[in-house]
């Protein structure tokens, strides 16, 4: 979602943090990974929102970064073209392995919303490919 590695390191820490200091407030154990995940999503949500309203006055230095998963590369690529809300459901299914149920009540949609967010993201990495 936050598309490079620092941000996510970030992200996650940050997460942990969050998990640790208000795990009081978990009502169910068995709920414990949708809690966590939901968390993830709700900080990477809030980093987006900061990196939006940044205006950066220099141009940024470039430095040069070899890629050890070049095959992941076209993988991330095609996901940074998809929408957000796509790309959300995407990562939460494929990668995190959660099913359309876990990732509707993370995201607080219906479970078929985001069936329909995932047929649509699927369309649009087979347009793309």
């Amino acid at each position: 979602m936050v598309g490079n590695d620092e941000d996510v390191a970030d992200v996650v820490q940050e997460t942990i943090l969050t998990c640790y200091e208000k795990l009081d407030q978990l009502r169910t154990d068995a709920y414990f990974h949708t809690w966590l995940i939901r968390i993830l999503v709700n900080k990477c949500n809030d980093l987006l929102r900061k990196r939006s309203r940044m205006q950066f006055t220099e141009e940024p230095i470039e430095i040069p970064v070899v890629d050890e998963a070049y095959e992941n590369a076209e993988w991330k690529e095609m996901l940074m073209t998809l929408d957000e809300k796509y790309r959300v459901v995407v990562l939460l299914y494929y990668i995190e392995g959660l099913s359309t149920a876990d990732i509707s009540e993370i995201l607080c949609l219906s479970e078929s919303a985001v069936r329909t967010r995932l047929s649509r993201a699927r369309k649009q990495l087979e347009q793309k490919l």
